[in-house]
């Protein structure tokens, strides 16, 4: 049977299809009897469902982060699509093509790798290119930076996301560092590739985007300086200044402590990390959501987090 994914489902229809459920939660009408939330996924997006009937059978039998088989009917709720689940049970892991539930980056990732690699090797900074050796080395490391996504919904949230956010990124320093006087290319660089290391372990991407236990508990910061500190103990005689600059990149590349940086950039090469890394997110998450977006018109609908519509481009009646 072909599968039908969440962004091919439309108003009206009846399903009778597997998904991933990502979140679910029990709540109480206003008689008392209880109901279910659910969140289900595949690779193409989300969707939100309710279970009115057979509640407690379904919901004891059905946990976060399995494979269901879904029997509802589509319909529409406040502005978007909500699926009238009537029938879910849980289905094995190895029934399933776990390709249909985790979206991917389109890009080469040997080929961003290699270009990564290849720019930590021009580094001129010895105990930095010794660094990144010793990361590029680490195959446990590697295996995991290259599926890793850079974000659980916001930005590059898929398979592959953070080095796909990372070369990005790297790509615009490079030319950054050669556009302003006095920038250290190197600890640029550095800071660009190790920003966001924590988030392999901060995230947890087999079956779904979600974190960890560790990730909730410390925060991808707090892991990646630590990750940090695992390879610096590989690398002799590095600089304790150097090596307290490259923390600070890691530490404070939110920018505020509103955003979840212990403190504010007070590097050039910091402020610039923080730029850059917002520049790119931002730019990737616009991008997804006006992709996303199947509406008529010019316009997208309202972005509640960004607070603002966006632009799509004349519609196909104006463009003509």
């Amino acid at each position: 049977m072909t599968k039908r994914f969440v962004s091919e489902l439309v108003a009206g229809s009846a399903i009778d299809e597997v998904f991933l459920l990502a979140e679910r939660a029990m709540a109480h009408k206003k008689d008392g009897n209880p109901f279910l939330n659910v969140t289900l996924s595949d690779r193409t997006g989300q969707i939100k469902g309710v279970v009115w009937d057979q509640v407690e059978r379904i919901a004891a039998a059905v946990a976060e982060g399995d494979f269901v088989h879904v029997r509802a009917q589509v319909g529409e709720y406040r502005g978007g699509l909500q699926l009238v689940v009537k029938d879910m049970a849980r289905v094995p892991a190895d029934q399933v093509d776990a390709g249909d539930f985790l979206a991917a980056t389109t890009r080469d990732v040997a080929k961003m790798l290699d270009r990564l690699k290849e720019m930590t090797a021009r580094m001129k900074t010895p105990h930095l290119k010794a660094l990144f050796e010793a990361f590029w080395t680490d195959e446990a490391f590697v295996a995991a930076y290259v599926r890793a996504p850079a974000a659980k919904l916001m930005h590059h949230a898929y398979i592959g996301g953070l080095l796909e956010h990372t070369l990005s990124m790297a790509i615009l320093s490079e030319a950054i560092a050669g556009h302003y006087s006095g920038v250290d290319r190197d600890m640029l660089l550095a800071g660009v590739i190790l920003h966001d290391v924590g988030k392999i372990r901060e995230l947890e991407y087999t079956r779904r985007i979600d974190y960890t236990d560790e990730g909730r508990l410390l925060s991808h910061i707090i892991i990646g300086m630590s990750m940090l500190d695992e390879k610096l103990k590989q690398v002799p005689d590095f600089p304790d200044v150097q090596a307290h600059l490259l923390k600070h990149m890691i530490v404070s590349h939110h920018g505020e402590r509103a955003f979840g940086s212990p403190e504010p950039p007070k590097t050039i090469e910091a402020v610039l990390l923080n730029y850059i890394d917002e520049m790119d997110s931002r730019v990737n998450s616009i991008r997804e959501y006006v992709a996303k977006d199947l509406s008529d018109g010019s316009w997208t609908p309202y972005h509640r987090l960004l607070e603002r519509h966006f632009y799509k481009g004349p519609a196909d009646s104006e463009a003509e």
